[in-house]
């Protein structure tokens, strides 16, 4: 396959005509003609493509001057159906681009690092695209592919949406809060990775795994409650998200991956769902703010130095699990005593276990969920 690439918007017509004046113009005048009829055509572009040799084009670079582009649907009388891999890659100066009908294949990293992109547009009549409020979908909108760097604010998956592909909001530093919709199954790899503004994440009920390094390096992110329908938190899921003080995990997860809480500095608690049979390597390493970790199910197994750092925390387990001696991946390892209300009282009152307090009024009876839960009015 043969790279081409485009002319740029540095020669002007008029000028190239002048210069060719001065030398012969019976020699040169066919070739003058077939410049100025020609030119228009390849200037518009301002990409770098290749011809796949199949009688199709892909686009692999854009050095045009930014804002608003659309991509070509043919050059050199060849449809244009691939964008490759980081083909805009950089391009900190788009803004918005549209994609025509006639592409059906878009690489890795295509948009990547471009900061002040806020608008994918794909032309309603592709075959294999889509988009939605300047965003990219497949066809059915079902896969949320990707979503626009520059675009700020909130932002709610459409109920469609049952999967947040790979990357989808990789690098999107202005995104401050995102609701998952009960709709979605699947939250992909590294599908928020480095969404640096991001302070609020709603994962909806019907959420069944996180990928890998899928919250990555979202360093203002508060809290996390992660629903019962999970059953998996893939490697490095939460790892570098030095806001992140409490995290609450659902009773269906069984596992937690490798690096999972790596260096989440500013945790403080977590409350680990019954079902977890397996903690990953490292995954709570360098959480330095560590002080409780409440385990509502039997002691899982532990991989390597998975507390490692982690100085003040205290391993808290409930009456009648399993499994557990005086201490716990090395740390001490202490009987969880969850409130009981005396049940005569009618009026508010306080109560406390292991430094959480609350407040409740009784009216009757009262007693606590032997599975942690919270407390519960009889």
């Amino acid at each position: 396959m043969k790279t081409k690439f485009s002319i740029a918007r540095t020669t002007c017509p008029k000028a190239m005509a002048g210069r060719l004046r001065t030398a012969c113009a019976k020699t040169l005048l066919p070739l003058l003609l077939f410049l100025l009829v020609m030119l228009p055509a390849v200037v518009q572009a301002q990409f770098n493509y290749t011809d796949n040799g199949d009688g199709t084009i892909t686009i692999t670079g854009y050095y045009g001057p930014g804002g608003a582009e659309t991509i070509p649907s043919t050059i050199d009388g060849m449809p244009v159906t691939s964008i490759g891999d980081g083909a805009f890659y950089g391009c900190t100066g788009l803004t918005g681009v549209t994609i025509p009908d006639s592409v059906t294949s878009i690489g890795d990293w295509a948009f990547f690092a471009c900061t002040s992109l806020t608008e994918i547009t794909v032309d309603a009549l592709n075959s294999v695209y889509s988009s939605l409020d300047g965003v990219l979908f497949d066809k059915s909108q079902t896969t949320l592919i990707g979503y626009p760097e520059g675009k700020a604010g909130s932002y709610a998956i459409p109920n469609s949406v049952t999967s947040i592909g790979y990357m989808a909001f990789d690098g999107c530093t202005s995104l401050t809060s995102v609701t998952i919709t009960h709709s979605v199954t699947t939250i992909g790899d590294w599908a928020f990775l480095s969404c640096t503004s991001l302070t609020s994440v709603t994962i909806g009920s019907s959420a069944t795994t996180i990928g890998v390094g899928a919250f990555c390096g979202c360093t203002s992110l508060i809290s996390m409650t992660i629903p019962d329908s999970v059953s998996s938190i893939g490697d490095g899921a939460f790892e570098f998200c030095s806001s992140l003080t409490s995290v609450t995990i659902g009773n269906g997860v069984t596992s937690i991956g490798t690096y999972a809480f790596l260096s989440c500095t500013s945790l403080t608690n977590v409350t680990v769902g019954k079902s977890v049979t397996s903690i990953g390597n490292w995954a709570f390493e360098a959480c330095y703010s560590l002080v409780g970790v409440y385990f509502k199910g039997n002691a899982p197994s532990l991989g390597s130095a998975v507390f490692n750092g982690d100085n003040n925390a205290t391993v808290y387990y409930l009456p009648g699990t399993t499994g557990w001696g005086t201490t716990f991946g090395g740390l001490p390892a202490v009987l969880w005593n969850l409130p009981v209300a005396d049940v005569s009282a009618t009026a508010a009152w306080l109560v406390s276990a292991n430094g959480t307090n609350a407040t409740a009024v009784l009216n009757g009876s009262r007693s606590y969920d032997p599975n942690g839960d919270a407390l519960q009015y009889l």
